[in-house]
C-alpha cells in the first residue's frame, strides 16, 4: 500500500454503496444503536400512519402537511445513516486497499531452524505460529514474524509506502518482518509469530474497517447525555397535549395541537443533528489516523491521544535529525587533520548516505578538497555485515602492482579488520573513540591499510522548526519530556537547543517505566513511542503507545498504535489527531444544542398559536403560516445534517491553543453560529415553500 491518500468526500465510488447501506439501516434493528435517532424513527412510524388515516379524512390535521412532515422526518433519518454509511464507506476503501496486499506466496519451511538445513515448499495460509521459513533475495516474506538468523535489505514500501529498503537482522530491535514485504538481498531466517486470521496485515484490515469500531468512553457519555435530553423533551412534548386540549375545553374556542404538530416538535427540539453525526466523527477520527499511515487499535486510543498531556520523546529520530552529520575530524598521532580528511573523503566518495555526504562536504569546508575521479578504484559499499565501506586504489607505478586499502567505518568493525592484518589499534584513538561517545555523537574510525588515521565525529543535528512545534504542544497544555542514553551533559544540552520542558538522561527500561507511572499517578495522560523489546514495558504502561512498526513484536503487541512510516515525530501528529476528533465533537455538539433555540422561535408559536393566540408575538421572523414554520423547521433540521457531513469527516481545523482559548472560540463560531444559523435559513425554506404553494 502507497502512503495513504485522502478519499474525496462524495467519491462516487462511495456513494451510491453509502446510499444504499443508508436504506439498509432505516431497519429498527439498527436504529436501536442510536436512541436518540430510534425516537426519531418511532415519530416517522407514527405520523406515516397518522398520513394514511389523513389522506382517509380521519386525522387531526390536512393530509398534506402531515405527509410532507412524514417524508421530511424519514430523510432526517436516512441523512444521518448516509453521515455514517459515507464515513464507513472510507474505511472500508482504505481496507480494501490494505486487502489487495494480501495474497498467498509460497514459503520454505525448515525443519531445522537454522540455515542450511532441508525445506519443504508450503502455501503461506498454511503456516503456523512457531514455524521457521527461510526467504531469499527476491522472494516475499510470507507472515509476519522475528528473524532469527541472517541480516537482509527488505522492501517495506508495500506495507509503509517509503521506497527506501530497510535493513533487518537477527538480535536486535530491528527484527519484525511483515508479512507481504520482499527481500531485496541476502537472506534470512524467519520464525512466524501469527497464524493465519492474526497476521498484522489482517488486524490493520480488521481496525480500518468503520463498521467494527466500538464506542470510546467519552462518546458513550456524550451518548448517555443526549439520551437524557431527549427523554426530557420527550416527557416535556407528551404533556403538552392534555394542557392544550384542557386549554381549549376551558376557553371554548381554538384548536388543540396536533400529533403530527407534536411529533416535529419534539424531533426539532431534541440533538438529532449531533447524534446523526456522531458515528461519523468518530469513524472519520480513525480513517484520518489511517491517512497518516498509524494503525490505532481502537477508538479509545485515538480518543486518549486527544486527552494526552505528557509527551515522551526519544531523542534520536524525533528531536534529532538521526542521520548524523559529520562536524569534526580528530587524527591519530603523527598524522595531520588533512591527512586524515583526504582518506575520510576517498573512502566516502561512493557513500550515499547522509553521513557519507557530510565527510565529503567537510573535507572541502575545511581543506578545500574535492572530489576526485579515481580511474583505478575499487569501491567497497556498506554491508551489514561488515559495517564499513571504503576503496581500494591501484598505485601509479604498475611495476609494483601495489594497492591502498582505506577503510571506514564503527570503531570495532575497523579495529578488527586492522588487528586482521596483524597490527594493533593505537591506544590514543581508541580514547579519541570513548570522548566521542560520551559527547553524545557517534565516532566512526579511517585506516589506511594497518596505519589507523584518526577518528570523524559524527554529531546529531536537531530538527529544524521542532522547538516551535514543542512552543506549540506547551501553549495546547502539553509537557514534553525528552529520553535519551546520553549522559546528562549532553541531554541538556539538547533539551535546551531543542526547547523540551523536561529530560530523562542515561535512560534504561526501568527508567522510562518508572517515570511514566509517577506521572500518571499525579494524574497525567501519558504517550510515548518505541520500537525494542525493552520499550515493551513502557508502552504497556504508556496511556498512548506508538509502535514502530520496523520494531519487535514485542513492541507492537504492547502498543495500541502502529506507525507503519516508523516515524518518532509521528507521535505529535497523533496527538493533534485526536484532539481534532475531540475539537470536531464538542464543536458539533456546541452546535446542535445552540441551534434549537431558532426552532424554538420557529416552531414553537407556530405549534400553539392555535390555541394560546397571544403565542404570535414570538414568531420573531414573521413566516408564512403555522404549517410553513412547522415544516421549514422540519426541513432545516434535516439539511443542516447533510451541511455538516464534510465537517464531521474532514474535521474541525486543528489549533495549537489552549483549552480555555478553545472553549471560548468554540463557543463564538459554533454556539453564536449554531444560534444565528438558522434563523435565515428557516426564513428562506419558509419563502421557497410559500412561493410554491406548499404551505
Amino acid at each position: 500500500m502507497s502512503k495513504s491518500q485522502a478519499l474525496p468526500l462524495f467519491d462516487p465510488k462511495l456513494v451510491k454503496p453509502a446510499l444504499l447501506e443508508s436504506l439498509r439501516k432505516l431497519s429498527p434493528r439498527a436504529q436501536w444503536r442510536n436512541p436518540v435517532m430510534f425516537v426519531v424513527w418511532i415519530g416517522s412510524v407514527l405520523t406515516t400512519i397518522l398520513a394514511v388515516q389523513a389522506s382517509s379524512g380521519r386525522g387531526d390535521a390536512s393530509a398534506g402537511f402531515v405527509w410532507a412532515i412524514t417524508i421530511w422526518l424519514w430523510f432526517t433519518i436516512l441523512f444521518a445513516n448516509f453521515a455514517e454509511a459515507i464515513a464507513e464507506g472510507r474505511g472500508r476503501a482504505q481496507a480494501e486497499a490494505l486487502r489487495g496486499l494480501r495474497r498467498t506466496t509460497w514459503a520454505k519451511l525448515l525443519r531445522e531452524p537454522h540455515y542450511g538445513a532441508q525445506w519443504q515448499l508450503r502455501e503461506s495460509n498454511e503456516l503456523r505460529m512457531g514455524d521457521v521459513v527461510i526467504v531469499s533475495t527476491g522472494e516475499t516474506i510470507p507472515g509476519d514474524g522475528e528473524v532469527i538468523e541472517g541480516v537482509a535489505s527488505v522492501d517495506e514500501s508495500a506495507i509503509t509506502g517509503e521506497s527506501a529498503p530497510v535493513i533487518r537482522e537477527a538480535g536486535g530491535d530491528f527484527c519484525s518482518v511483515t508479512g507481504g514485504t520482499r527481500v531485496l538481498s541476502d537472506w534470512l531466517v524467519v520464525r512466524i509469530t501469527a497464524n493465519p486470521g492474526d497476521a498484522f496485515l489482517d488486524r490493520m484490515i480488521a481496525m480500518v474497517e468503520g463498521a467494527k469500531r466500538g464506542k470510546t468512553p467519552n462518546e458513550i457519555a456524550l451518548t448517555i447525555l443526549l439520551v437524557a435530553m431527549t427523554m426530557i423533551f420527550l416527557f416535556a412534548c407528551a404533556s403538552l397535549l392534555p394542557f392544550s386540549l384542557y386549554s381549549v375545553s376551558s376557553a371554548g374556542q381554538g384548536l388543540p395541537i396536533s400529533v403530527t404538530a407534536l411529533v416535529a416538535l419534539l424531533v426539532c427540539l431534541i440533538p438529532t443533528t449531533i447524534a446523526g453525526l456522531l458515528s461519523a466523527i468518530g469513524v472519520a477520527g480513525m480513517s484520518r489516523m489511517m491517512q497518516a499511515n498509524v494503525i490505532a487499535t481502537s477508538g479509545r486510543a485515538v480518543e486518549a491521544a486527544g486527552d494526552v498531556d505528557v509527551l515522551l520523546l526519544d531523542k534520536t529520530g524525533t528531536i534529532t535529525l538521526g542521520n548524523r552529520q559529520a562536524s569534526a575530524f580528530i587524527p591519530a598521532q603523527g598524522v595531520s587533520e588533512r591527512e586524515l580528511a583526504d582518506a575520510a573523503q576517498l573512502a566516502s566518495l561512493s557513500d550515499e548516505t547522509p553521513e557519507g555526504r557530510s565527510i565529503v562536504v567537510l573535507a572541502k569546508d575545511k581543506f578545500n578538497l574535492r572530489g576526485r575521479e579515481l580511474h583505478d578504484a575499487s569501491f567497497v559499499p556498506f554491508t551489514a555485515q561488515t559495517r564499513m565501506s571504503g576503496v581500494d586504489i591501484t598505485k601509479g607505478d604498475a611495476q609494483q602492482h601495489g594497492q591502498r586499502h582505506i577503510r571506514k567505518g564503527a570503531a570495532e568493525a575497523v579495529r578488527g579488520w586492522v588487528q586482521d592484518q596483524g597490527a594493533a589499534f593505537p591506544s590514543d584513538v581508541l580514547r579519541n573513540v570513548e570522548a566521542v561517545a560520551k559527547r553524545g555523537s557517534t565516532p566512526l574510525v579511517v585506516a589506511d591499510g594497518k596505519r589507523v588515521l584518526g577518528v570523524i565525529e559524527l554529531k546529531d543535528i536537531v530538527k529544524g522548526g521542532i522547538a516551535e512545534r514543542f512552543a506549540a504542544l506547551r501553549r495546547m497544555g502539553i509537557k514534553t519530556v525528552m529520553i535519551t542514553g546520553d549522559n546528562k551533559l549532553t541531554a541538556a544540552a539538547i533539551a535546551a537547543e531543542a526547547g523540551v520542558d523536561d529530560y530523562l538522561a542515561e535512560a534504561r527500561p526501568e527508567d522510562k517505566l518508572k517515570l511514566i507511572r509517577d506521572y500518571q499517578a499525579e494524574g497525567h495522560l501519558v504517550a510515548m513511542t518505541g520500537d525494542g523489546t525493552n520499550d515493551a514495558p513502557a508502552l504497556a504502561q504508556a496511556d498512548v503507545a506508538v509502535a514502530m512498526n520496523s520494531g519487535t513484536q514485542a513492541a507492537k503487541e504492547a502498543g495500541n498504535m502502529v506507525d507503519l512510516d516508523s516515524n518518532p515525530t509521528k507521535l505529535i501528529e497523533i496527538v493533534e489527531t485526536g484532539k481534532q476528533m475531540l475539537m470536531t465533537r464538542g464543536a458539533l455538539t456546541t452546535f446542535s444544542v445552540a441551534n434549537d433555540v431558532a426552532k424554538y422561535f420557529a416552531i414553537l408559536p407556530a405549534v400553539f398559536v392555535g390555541t394560546y393566540p397571544q403565542l404570535a408575538r414570538l414568531d420573531v421572523m414573521q413566516l408564512s403560516s403555522p404549517t410553513s414554520a412547522i415544516l421549514s423547521a422540519v426541513i432545516f433540521n434535516a439539511l443542516i445534517i447533510v451541511a455538516l457531513i464534510p465537517l464531521a469527516l474532514r474535521g474541525v481545523r486543528y489549533r495549537p491553543l489552549g483549552a480555555a482559548v478553545l472553549l471560548r472560540r468554540n463557543l463564538l463560531i459554533y454556539g453564536l453560529g449554531g444560534v444565528v444559523l438558522p434563523f435565515p435559513c428557516i426564513k428562506l425554506i419558509d419563502l421557497t415553500l410559500h412561493a410554491m404553494g406548499v404551505a
